[in-house]
């Protein structure tokens, strides 16, 4: 098994930055992809940003690209979600997870949320 814990989030003014990091201990070699998610209030669960473990390619949807960067430390088994010119329209809980190769079909394993509140 895998164990996310989530670190960063909080309150900011619109333009603002913030970092979120996901730390992960556990099976950690098993880690094939880590992705960012947020479900804003009333909307869907959305992929924000994932990262691949081994090769560290990203993706970031469009809604967040040019101004969100993910990336890693595999020293610290970490992942960082590095938050710039934050919108009130991402204001969210943020959740982590990852896909191992146990299973990789699905995102097995998430962290506690976070909430990210931007204000305008």
């Amino acid at each position: 098994q895998v164990q996310l814990v989530q670190s960063g989030g909080g309150l900011v003014q619109a333009g603002g930055s913030l970092r979120l990091s996901c730390a992960a201990s556990g099976r950690t070699l098993s880690i094939i992809r880590t992705g960012w998610f947020r479900q804003p209030p009333g909307k869907e669960r959305e992929l924000v940003s994932r990262i691949s473990w081994r090769s560290g390619i990203t993706y970031h949807a469009d809604s967040v690209k040019g101004r969100f960067t993910i990336s890693r430390d595999n020293g610290k088994n970490t992942v960082y979600l590095q938050m710039n010119s934050l919108k009130p329209e991402d204001t969210s809980v943020y959740y982590c997870a990852v896909i191992t190769d146990s299973n990789p079909g699905e995102y097995a394993y998430w962290g506690q949320g976070t909430q990210v509140t931007v204000s305008s």
